[in-house]
């Protein structure tokens, strides 16, 4: 690899050719300000705030955008330098609202923060922030077009990233507005509510439906059984929110901070995620020992994935798993066979789930097979995001870091380390082969990890050999990555040949749900490293590692469903697809 050497401010540094001069000041511990830069996205230059010199010349140059050059002394501060970016700043706030103290990202807005590192305490520009009405088309995100400083992050990871183009600028010059595509309503766009956009977002222009005071109201009303389960991704995450290092994994904190707030149950959703490979290792053995016309099995864990088929890929839906995700069976099992167990009318159970993910509030009640435990209510009554339940445990005042541990409640609650795996990119198909390559063999696995399973490309493909017999997988997190190995089993399909894989795991987010749309803001590939890092020590230290050991999972077959895949389990935690339209008319 080639290499260059250059100066920043004066400092030696030697970085590969293409790095940009950001990234080479960042190895001098030299901070560049930036607002519209993001390491996931490819820098576009937009807001001028990080702008240097080359020593020499009096021409100011984008560092996010612009490769470092051979020999070449960077300066970062000057007094000219240091004006220039207030000035811009200043224009950005003379066409931003100042409400932050009622904003959802209020000590937590790059552009607050920015503006205070800067000591901004007037504005010398006249105030020019238009009036527009916020979107809440959709049941899990908002945009507010008043807080949009127009940086881009969010259209380019919509395209980019998830290949999705719900969001683009329409108009030009001031009337350059960020709009959901052909400017129609975000619930009549192409939009997968997968979140990504309020992820990246640096201010509040787009953010999470918050319905923690449905949550509150619920837990206040004494006709109601409140219940709550929690997703396993969040417990490597949530403490960030409290400034605790990512990956940490805080899980018996959580269930500690839940009985704190009054839910009267509490459950984890990794049970379900046992119950899934349960019920979807046994529909990829049915396939791929008998019916091997019906490959590949394709997941079905991720609700905005779910959304995306419907709509650019329901030509496969012959090929989807009929399972429900984790989330909805934890809800079908909590309102039939918790309910039965304990005697308790289903119709006043509430129940609660905490998810990493925008998309899991659209999924609900995105059909109607969502709710069919119990007839007409929904199998999951209420999500929130991580971001979400953070808020209620600063609002109930309670020292979360601090708490003691406490253990999940028995029945809907205990969990393999398999199930913890769902929450990165690879788990839920690593997972499955611990169960089904057991089944298929009838032999203990001497070792439970699949490490080709891991990490964090795109796309990654194995061929894994099973007593002689060939396994292919392929694995995709991020939407754009799935259109590569979708399109390889169309081709198949078409010329009439065996598909390239037998199975196939998609995750709508980078990182899987670990980077999901509700996670705390601020993820790179560094935090979800450290994330996943927590997830896969959380399965590491697991007493039991595979699904099919988990002694509440085997309970509940044999004193409720019967067994995977019985009549009884498909008609609680299974489900069908629709056909959608891209766009809603």
């Amino acid at each position: 690899m080639a290499m260059v050497n250059c100066l920043i401010d004066g400092i030696k540094v030697e970085v590969a050719e293409g790095t940009s001069i950001l990234n080479a000041a960042k190895l001098a511990n030299v901070k560049v300000p930036t607002l519209c830069y993001h390491p996931d996205l490819t820098p576009w230059a937009a807001c001028g705030i990080c702008v240097v010199k080359m020593a020499g010349s009096p021409k100011m140059i984008r560092a996010c955008a612009t490769p470092a050059e051979e020999g070449r002394n960077y300066i970062t501060q000057d007094a000219e330098l240091t004006k220039t970016r207030t000035t811009v700043l200043e224009m950005i706030l003379a066409d931003h609202p100042d409400d932050c103290l009622t904003c959802g990202r209020s000590g937590n807005c790059e552009l607050q923060t920015i503006a205070s590192d800067f000591g901004i305490r007037e504005q010398p520009f006249e105030k020019n922030a238009p009036r527009m009405p916020k979107d809440e088309s959709t049941t899990s995100i908002v945009l507010n077009p008043e807080k949009c400083i127009k940086c881009g992050r969010c259209a380019i990871v919509c395209q980019d990233l998830q290949g999705v183009y719900a969001l683009e600028f329409i108009g030009r010059g001031e009337h350059t507005q960020l709009k959901p595509a052909a400017d129609v309503l975000l619930e009549d766009s192409p939009c997968i509510k997968c979140g990504q956009c309020s992820a990246h977002c640096p201010v509040g222009a787009i953010y999470e439906k918050d319905e923690t005071k449905q949550a509150i109201r619920a837990l206040a009303n004494p006709d109601l059984h409140v219940v709550v389960q929690m997703a396993p991704a969040v417990r490597v995450a949530i403490g960030e929110a409290f400034g605790v290092e990512p990956g940490t994994i805080l899980t018996g904190q959580i269930y500690a901070a839940m009985r704190r707030l009054g839910f009267d149950k509490v459950f984890d959703t990794n049970f379900a995620a046992d119950l899934t490979i349960m019920e979807e290792g046994t529909e990829f053995i049915h396939r791929f020992t008998e019916a091997k016309d019906q490959l590949p099995l394709i997941t079905s864990c991720c609700p905005a994935w779910v959304d995306y088929m419907e709509k650019y890929a329901n030509d496969l839906i012959p090929n989807f798993s009929t399972c429900k995700s984790p989330m909805q069976m934890e809800g079908a099992m909590i309102k039939t066979y918790y309910a039965e167990k304990m005697g308790i009318d289903p119709k006043t159970i509430y129940s609660v789930a905490i998810m990493p993910c925008t998309a899991k509030k659209f999924e609900i009640g995105s059909c109607s097979d969502m709710s069919s435990a119990i007839g007409e209510a929904q199998d999951t009554d209420l999500v929130l995001t991580t971001r979400e339940l953070a808020r209620m445990i600063k609002q109930a005042g309670i020292d979360f870091v601090n708490l003691p541990e406490e253990e999940v409640d028995p029945l809907l609650g205990t969990y393999a380390g398999a199930a913890t795996i769902f929450g990165v990119t690879g788990g839920v198909m690593e997972a499955a082969l611990r169960t089904a390559v057991t089944v298929m063999t009838g032999e203990k696995l001497p070792k439970v990890e699949f490490e080709a399973t891991r990490g964090m490309d795109g796309v990654k493909t194995a061929k894994l050999n099973v007593k002689g017999t060939e396994v292919n997988i392929a694995i995709a997190h991020g939407m754009v990555n799935i259109e590569t190995v979708l399109n390889e089993v169309r081709e198949a399909k078409k010329n009439g040949t065996k598909t390239p894989y037998d199975f196939i795991e998609v995750m709508a987010c980078r990182g899987g749900c670990i980077g999901g749309g509700g996670q705390p803001t601020g993820a790179t590939d560094e935090v979800r490293a450290k994330r996943t890092a927590g997830i896969y020590n959380d399965d590491e230290k697991s007493v039991i590692r595979c699904s099919h050991d988990n002694p509440d999972v085997q309970a509940a077959y044999k004193d409720f469903l019967g067994e995977p895949n019985s009549h009884k389990a498909h008609e609680l935690l299974h489900r069908e697809y629709i056909k959608r339209p891209v766009y809603n008319k």
